[in-house]
Order: structure tokens, then sequence, then C-alpha cells
């Protein structure tokens, strides 16, 4: 997946730096679609990858990040055969509170 205009479909991603740290930015994002990737292809084009990421991420950099570091705090959907929306909520994984106070003190 790539962002390109040529033979392309819309894809929006919004997002709000929370915190930054040196060579790190903890970010939530807000999908408007949902394309396959969609997260980890704007950020990786716009210079930030994902941590971890072990496609859009410079292989020099995937090494000692322990996983991908992309969390969906909330899902919600229309499930395909009852047509009820069901929304999901899920709090951080252990690991990552770990890897965000290992960055802080960077």
């Amino acid at each position: 997946m790539v962002v390109t205009e040529k033979n392309s479909r819309n894809a929006l991603t919004l997002y709000r730096v929370m915190e930054e740290y040196s060579g790190y930015s903890l970010v939530e994002f807000e999908l408007k679609t949902g394309r396959t990737h969609q997260i980890r292809v704007h950020s990786a084009y716009m210079g930030h990858p994902v941590a971890g990421d072990p496609v859009y991420l410079p292989q020099k950099m995937r090494k000692n990040a322990g996983g991908q570091y992309l969390h969906a705090k909330k899902i919600g959907f229309i499930h395909p055969i009852s047509l009820q929306y069901l929304e999901f909520d899920s709090q951080l994984p252990e690991r990552f509170f770990s890897f965000i106070s290992k960055i802080r003190n960077i």
C-alpha cells in the first residue's frame, strides 16, 4: 500500500500528537475511512512510521522494538449479518507502557 494520486482510493486519517520524545511521538488517530494499513501507510508517508512496523519502517529501525506499537483503543462497526452496531474498547497493553517509559528516558 502506498500514497499516490494515480489509481488510488480516498483515505482520510485525522491525528493528534499526544506526547513527543526523542525520535518518537505518541499519537492518537481517528480513521474516517477504512483502508488496508491506513494508519501505517499515512504515518510512513509523513516520515513518521509506526514504531516496530515490520513493513513500513526502514529495516535498520525495526530491531529491538519488540513488535509493532499500534493499538486500537476503540473500534466500532456494523455487524455484517445482524446489522447491529458493535463497539469495543481496550486499554493499552503493558508492553506499550514499558516502551513509553523507556523512550521518555532517552
